[in-house]
């Protein structure tokens, strides 16, 4: 019996996980799924559920690594139209979990709407940015979020909003796996500003991250009023080389991925980064990156 039977035009078999990941790296999926709207992926999780079937989501993976041994199960990918709708009405913006981030930023800039231009340049789908909360310096992503559709285990959808929605450092009070939609709230703001903020943003991501370069982003989260990256420099890891995987040199809270780097080199490169900042610091390092 096929599991996904009626569905074969949405399921791939031991999929490539590294071709859609910003690390290239990791083996295959035992499926990939790629639900058009809710109704599928409803559909696709009582099945999952029914066969013990583990289910991965996953975005853009511009925060991920996943293992060189790939992963068992299935991983989903909101890709249907459904899941990258977005709609303005006035200063409001509704959007689906699949959308791309960056080009979502732009658009608002064009339509003069301001409150994400702070997050120019981070990579990744509303769904993840949202789970994460992603941001820098300049701001984060929850801060705009009003409300979040969500899927439970069981396929059922609700809505999560404000207050009882709320957002910390790199982390959201979201439980539920699945992710459908935001609906964020925007002011009016001068195209020509907040271009100038999106330069500004690019301009100091240049010059601290490497940029044009495999890597994840931040590999670990911030210790409460301690800067992770100026740690790992401080303890002299900058340009620390294991196999492929390499601290970067411009900074030190990022790993980049050499041609022959494999999931197990990074891992091992987190690895004594993380007992060389205990070591040091005292200070246990928590990961930023997704492991799979």
């Amino acid at each position: 019996m096929n599991i996904f039977s009626g569905l074969e035009k949405i399921v791939e078999k031991k999929f490539s996980l590294g071709q859609s990941t910003w690390f290239g790296l990791g083996g295959p999926a035992d499926y990939m799924i790629s639900p058009q709207n809710a109704e599928q992926l409803s559909d696709v999780i009582k099945r999952c559920n029914e066969n013990n079937i583990d289910i991965h989501v996953l975005g853009f993976g511009s925060n991920l690594l996943v293992s060189d041994e790939g992963v068992k199960g299935a991983v989903i990918k909101l890709t249907g139209d459904e899941f990258t709708r977005v709609e303005f009405a006035g200063t409001t913006l509704t959007t689906g979990a699949g959308t791309d981030l960056g080009k979502l930023v732009l658009d608002c800039v064009r339509k003069g709407l301001g409150g994400l231009e702070v997050l120019a340049g981070i990579p990744g789908s509303v769904g993840g940015a949202a789970r994460m909360n992603a941001g820098g310096i300049f701001g984060d992503f929850g801060s705009t979020i009003e409300s979040v559709t969500l899927m439970d285990n069981q396929g059922n959808v609700f809505v999560k909003a404000k207050p009882e929605l709320s957002f910390d450092y790199r982390s959201a009070n979201i439980t539920a796996k699945y992710i459908l939609g935001a609906k964020i709230e925007l002011y009016e703001a001068d195209p020509t500003q907040l271009l100038k903020t999106i330069k500004e943003v690019w301009i100091y991501k240049k010059n601290t991250q490497p940029l044009n370069t495999r890597n994840a982003g931040c590999i670990f989260k911030n210790p409460r009023g301690m800067s992770a990256g100026a740690m790992i420099d401080r303890a002299g890891l900058k340009g620390t080389k294991i196999g492929g995987a390499i601290v970067s040199e411009k900074h030190a809270n990022f790993i980049t991925a050499e041609d022959g780097c494999t999931s197990g080199d990074v891992i091992s490169l987190i690895d004594k980064i993380k007992e060389t900042v205990k070591e040091k610091f005292d200070v246990e390092l928590e990961l930023e990156l997704q492991i799979w």
